[in-house]
């Protein structure tokens, strides 16, 4: 399509969760609600439309041994766009991915720099490794190299005990949160078990990802706090296969693993049902293949959250989230069409027939 080209979507349009269009123009790679008056050129679009996917927990840039080249990542980054995902908030990664930015045919990143974890207590390669002493001096620099966001390793595998334990001091934690803060940046950490929950709720953090840990004890105070959660339930199924690997070494940890993973449809739920926010993310580009979004709605759905509000954790409520734009008047135009309401049946997300990205149909 030429860049003087009109792009008519002929809907129905999901403008919101329950704002439905017949239409909308797309002019100058911007969302319009009435039809431009003069047009060279107009080219029609017909389906199901939603604001472009967010993926809210994927790390562009990385594999499973650490940082990768531009190469590779040009091409987890397309493979998530082909999906339908336009906005991936990248919860951290070891590789330089701002370059990105530069391109209009890959989707939007929201960055939270590097992960920050403690000495040995992480997979190698992959995030700042430090002590307690200095976790606010690398909270402050990671906020300042960011989108708006930091991301702490809240627990690990601790070879001394053979489980997971908190990985940070409560004060640590506290002056750290407090320092992302001042900095304007929002605090997010990656957690499995239970025992580093309270301490990081108390502490003021904003998100919590995978939260399998998350118990009647602690769904109350992140509900009363606003503390949103990132499943990523298409990762949380690997924790089987991940316990038969350790068990030998690790018993311990591995039935840790496996009561984490078979209650992870009931944490879900529960965390719902109190009110706590909840949004869609893969945790694609460890372990884990780009292009999964669709799959982790559909999780989310398995775990008992209405298709309605599963959509919104990928579209409209995790783009507000983020302080994104969705398909107002005027916003750019980034959204995906599809053949089939996916109201209906969250499962045709997997079939995206159109790609619109900054008002270019992309695939």
């Amino acid at each position: 399509m030429s860049g003087s080209a009109v792009l008519h979507i002929t809907g129905p349009v999901l403008v919101g969760p329950r704002e439905v269009r017949d239409e909308v123009w797309v002019v100058d790679g911007r969302i319009s609600h009435t039809r431009p008056l003069l047009a060279r050129e107009v080219v029609t679009v017909r389906g199901w439309a939603l604001p472009g996917l967010v993926d809210a927990h994927c790390h562009v840039g990385l594999d499973a041994h650490g940082a990768v080249d531009a190469i590779t990542s040009e091409k987890q980054a397309l493979t998530d766009r082909d999906a339908g995902t336009l906005l991936i908030r990248d919860a951290g990664s070891a590789a330089d991915t701002r370059w990105i930015d530069d391109r209009a045919d890959l989707p939007k990143i929201v960055r939270a720099g590097r992960h920050i974890a403690r000495t040995r207590r992480y997979i190698r390669n992959y995030a700042h490794e430090i002590e307690p002493e200095e976790l606010v001096a690398y909270v402050r620099r990671e906020a300042r190299r960011s989108d708006g966001w930091v991301k702490l390793v809240g627990d690990w595998i601790d070879r001394e005990v053979g489980d997971l334990t908190a990985c940070w001091p409560r004060d640590a934690v506290r002056a750290a949160i407090a320092a992302a803060h001042e900095e304007g940046a929002r605090v997010t950490a990656h957690c499995f078990a239970e025992d580093s929950l309270r301490d990081l709720a108390e502490a003021g953090i904003d998100c919590v990802e995978h939260a399998t840990g998350l118990t009647e004890e602690t769904i109350p105070l992140f509900a009363e706090r606003g503390i949103a959660i990132v499943p990523t339930l298409v990762n949380i199924a690997t924790f089987p296969h991940l316990a038969d690997g350790g068990e030998g070494k690790f018993p311990r940890w591995a039935d840790h693993m496996r009561r984490l993973h078979a209650r992870r449809y009931a944490t879900v739920r529960a965390a719902y049902d109190a009110g706590i926010p909840v949004f869609v993310g893969t945790d694609a580009g460890g372990s884990l293949a780009h292009g999964l979004v669709a799959e982790e709605v559909a999780e989310l759905v398995r775990a008992g959250i209405p298709a309605l509000d599963a959509l919104s954790a990928t579209t409209w409520g995790a783009r507000a989230w983020l302080g994104r734009p969705a398909l107002g008047e005027g916003e750019p135009a980034d959204l995906v069409v599809y053949d089939e309401d996916p109201r209906a049946d969250v499962r045709v997300l997997a079939r995206p027939r159109r790609v619109v990205l900054r008002g270019r149909v992309v695939r």
